[in-house]
């Protein structure tokens, strides 16, 4: 599964809870700056290959 962020070609690995937006999964280099928004929740996607 592709990143859900334009422009990006990278592999999913991070599901990002967004409470003013749709739930989107997201490559681990942008889950590492759109998780720093207040009441945004990453959860590492269990089968994606940046966790094993």
């Amino acid at each position: 599964m592709e990143c859900a962020e334009d422009d990006c070609d990278g592999e999913a690995a991070v599901r990002l809870h967004v409470p003013w937006d749709a739930n989107r999964e997201v490559c681990a280099s942008h889950a590492r700056v759109l998780a720093r928004q207040d009441g945004v929740v990453a959860e590492p996607l269990a089968d994606a290959e940046e966790w094993r």
